[in-house]
């Protein structure tokens, strides 16, 4: 299962910052949760070869068939 511990910091424009943080809040969502949907996204679609663990790619699979 996936650890929540590591942190990861970023800078950003503090417009681009606040205007995200406004479109996550109308979605209900927190910037958090949008970050590490858009890194998991990021990964299943560049991982090219490399091995990932199931329960990375069977949440990919299950999010995939729920847009469909």
């Amino acid at each position: 299962m996936e650890n929540r511990s590591a942190r990861m910091t970023i800078l950003i424009d503090p417009i681009k910052k606040q205007i995200f943080e406004e479109i996550c809040a109308q979605q209900d969502l927190t910037s958090s949760q949008v970050v590490r949907k858009l890194i998991h996204q990021y990964i299943i679609e560049h991982a090219g070869s490399r091995e990932l663990p199931e329960w990375l790619t069977g949440h990919a699979a299950k999010a995939g068939s729920k847009s469909q």
